[in-house]
């Protein structure tokens, strides 16, 4: 597969992933404080600071997706750049260890959130 292809389909399995831990996090969150409509956790998730370390994932799909609607095209570089952003980001190389426990404790307590990082780590073979 060439590497476009992997970071389409890597971006794609990154949304999954985030979508499982937001879903995971909601359901804690709504445990201790009562049920919240969409927009309302929307704004929970913009302005927490509990909630910044899933940033880091809405951030890197928004930047691959602006980088694939670029008219101009779209160079190898830039390809493998944000192919390496994903691994670091899924094998918890951010030096934040706030976000390390965060993620490492979603991922131990939510089977879909693991098995999308299992996914995403056997597509970019880290």
């Amino acid at each position: 597969m060439e590497r476009k292809e992997i970071l389409k389909s890597g971006r794609d399995s990154l949304l999954k992933l985030h979508k499982s831990l937001l879903d995971h996090e909601r359901a804690i969150y709504e445990g201790i404080n009562g049920p919240v409509n969409a927009g309302q956790f929307l704004n929970i998730l913009l302005e927490s600071e509990d909630f910044a370390w899933l940033r880091k994932f809405s951030t890197l799909i928004v930047e691959i997706d602006e980088m694939f609607d670029q008219k101009d095209g779209v160079t190898d570089e830039a390809v493998k750049l944000h192919i390496e952003k994903v691994r670091d980001l899924i094998s918890m190389k951010d030096e934040d260890e706030g976000f390390k426990a965060k993620y490492q404790s979603a991922l131990q307590l939510d089977l879909d959130a693991a098995a999308h990082q299992g996914t995403l780590k056997e597509l970019l073979k880290t």
